[in-house]
């Protein structure tokens, strides 16, 4: 099972992570390019504004940072890619002479030849993504305070690039936070004390702090400070479900000190969580990085009291000097996770369609989840649910939702997706928010004319040896129909509910051929993305695709799930998302050369 995290999320999101986005797209600079060269795309070189060096030590080798530098090319369709093309990356490097040296690693494609670092790579795509890193350690000789910069510029045929600067400085601050110890299984009601503290291991103080904190639909912190701005699903969180607040603590936090909150957070497990997660992390305050962390998505400012930070132990005072990044970003923040028991009702809903022999209608089917929770599998990213539609006998699918696929009667794989099914299968994302549910118009020819005929419509595990959802306790109502020319409807359509066989009224329960495919279907109920020859009406959807949009297919007016990212789009390439092209990654390269 692979982890996920508000980090993955936002590296699948902006098609490289760019996620957890959230905070470490909070360090970068790139921003959408001017328009250029005539009908040139325009790639926007991208990266963190600065990048601190650990000092040149006295004894053994020095420790290196990473530059990762990003390209973003946000205004092109996906549909005019080119994996061939090759482009240049060129780094000026006589700005850090003396300051910082610079290497690549053995695999990279890119060469440092004095003053000048080249790398090649190939593909113009659109979206996110990111290129070979640098490897920056302080010259030898180099002091605590010294900087310069690094200018990047890039050459193709297929593209035009603006240029990007960072600047390198030797010495810095080196937040790193505590990981508190929360209890993870939870009930309703909970609350726990959150006395969030951190140290400060660099070698120079931090002038002011931002702390971030990043909390699920479920979970909810009550006072709103006059010194956090706050927003909901975002930035880029793609509709899951998060709120955020960022911090601005004033003071001089010093090298060698340990601080924490006056007062600790509280943090309240509401009556909608179930799967929940809480994100807290400590950068410098700057206005670049509450730029970077705000992502463009609109913030609010709370009016409660002042969040401060009180010294814990203060070693002595050293002079002030200038700003600069921090030594060791990866260690700047902790995720803790919630279980709660807890809940959702997943009701399915069907349609009343008629017409005659050779017309087609539009059967309005879908669920609603009636709560009291909202389900997101934030960890394993897996779709928290799959729609289960057996079509009407005597009736043919002409058009269906991008989102569904064809499978065959049985349940099984079926390579043909271009021509009509006897059944679809449809997935939610990995999120159905508390209220949420899918909207799903299929387009029905009436081939032959059959009063009553019934095609059944439910709501599963996408486990299809195990299509039980282990969170609802109202199987009952998991299975609604679809009825065609039903008698005594007199040709007006409606919605048949979860809970009843075909309106009679005793509680229903899924035919037996549903929802069981054949062992030649993953486990994962997922063969791929649909192509369909035929129009293919989308899922009603108007949030991002990993959460659950507001929308109104027939059949009660449902709000449905977007797909999965996952977690993506772009807002700043990914604050949730942004500078976490890699930071996976990079994040083990620093841990281990740290251990």
């Amino acid at each position: 099972m692979t982890r996920f995290s508000p980090r993955t999320a936002l590296r699948r999101a902006a098609g490289s992570l760019a996620a957890a986005g959230l905070l470490a797209a909070a360090s970068l600079a790139g921003a959408a390019a001017p328009a250029q060269a005539a009908d040139l795309p325009v790639l926007a070189i991208g990266g963190p504004a600065e990048t601190a060096l650990h000092p040149y030590p006295e004894s053994g080798e020095p420790l290196h940072s990473t530059l990762g530098l990003t390209l973003n090319n946000p205004g092109a369709d996906e549909e005019d890619d080119d994996y061939e093309t090759e482009f240049t990356l060129t780094f000026d490097l006589s700005g850090i002479v003396g300051v910082a040296d610079v290497a690549v690693e053995d695999t990279s494609d890119c060469k440092v030849t004095g003053t000048k670092a080249v790398c090649r790579d190939q593909g113009i795509w659109a979206g996110l993504r990111g290129v070979d890193d640098l490897l920056l350690t302080a010259a030898q000789g180099s002091e605590d305070g010294d900087t310069g910069t690094i200018r990047v510029t890039g050459q193709s045929k297929g593209a035009t690039f603006t240029p990007f600067t960072t600047q390198v400085t030797v010495g810095g601050a080196d937040l790193v936070m505590e990981e508190l110890p929360f209890k993870e299984q939870t009930n309703v009601g909970d609350r726990q004390k959150a006395p969030i503290t951190f140290t400060n291991r660099g070698t120079r103080a931090a002038d002011g702090v931002l702390l971030g904190l990043v909390y699920s639909r479920g979970l909810d912190i009550p006072e709103r400070y006059s010194n956090c701005e706050y927003t909901e699903d975002g930035p880029d969180s793609r509709g899951v479900g998060w709120t955020t607040a960022l911090c601005s603590v004033q003071g001089s936090f010093e090298a060698g000190a340990t601080y924490t909150l006056a007062t600790p957070l509280t943090i309240e497990v509401t009556d909608r969580a179930f799967y929940d997660m809480f994100v807290y992390s400590i950068h410098e305050n700057s206005a670049a990085q509450r730029t970077a962390q705000r992502a463009g998505a609109p913030f609010a400012r709370g009016t409660g009291a002042v969040l401060k930070a009180v010294p814990v132990k203060t070693p002595a005072k050293k002079g002030a000097t200038a700003r600069g990044g921090d030594l060791n970003p990866w260690d700047n923040l902790h995720e803790a996770d919630f279980r709660t028991k807890n809940t959702a009702d997943f009701v399915a809903y069907g349609d009343k369609v008629a017409g005659a022999e050779g017309s087609t209608v539009t059967a309005d089917i879908g669920f609603r989840n009636e709560g009291p929770a909202w389900v997101s599998y934030l960890r394993s990213g897996e779709n928290v649910a799959t729609l289960d539609f057996t079509v009407p006998p005597g009736t043919t699918v002409t058009a269906k939702p991008d989102r569904c696929r064809a499978v065959t009667a049985g349940g099984g794989y079926r390579e043909d997706q271009k021509s009509p099914a006897p059944r679809y299968i449809c997935d939610t994302s990995m999120t159905v928010k508390d209220g949420g549910g899918l909207d799903l118009p299929f387009e029905l020819r009436i081939d032959r004319s059959t009063v009553g005929a019934e095609g059944a419509v439910t709501i599963r595990s996408p486990w299809l040896q195990e299509p039980k959802l282990a969170f609802d306790p109202k199987p009952a109502n998991n299975t609604a129909y679809v009825i065609v020319n039903g008698e005594g409807e007199g040709g007006d359509s409606g919605s048949t509910t979860g809970g009843t066989d075909g309106g009679s009224g005793e509680p229903s329960t899924p035919p037996t051929s549903a929802p069981g495919p054949d062992s030649s279907e993953s486990a994962s109920g997922t063969t791929g993305p649909s192509e369909s020859a035929t129009s293919t009406p989308s899922a009603t959807s108007g949030e991002g695709s990993a959460g659950t949009a507001g929308g109104s297919g027939g059949g009660g007016g449902l709000a449905s799930t977007g797909s999965t990212v996952l977690i993506a789009s772009g807002t700043a390439a990914a604050a949730l998302a942004a500078g976490l092209v890699l930071f996976t990654a990079a994040r083990r390269r620093a841990a281990a050369q740290h251990a």
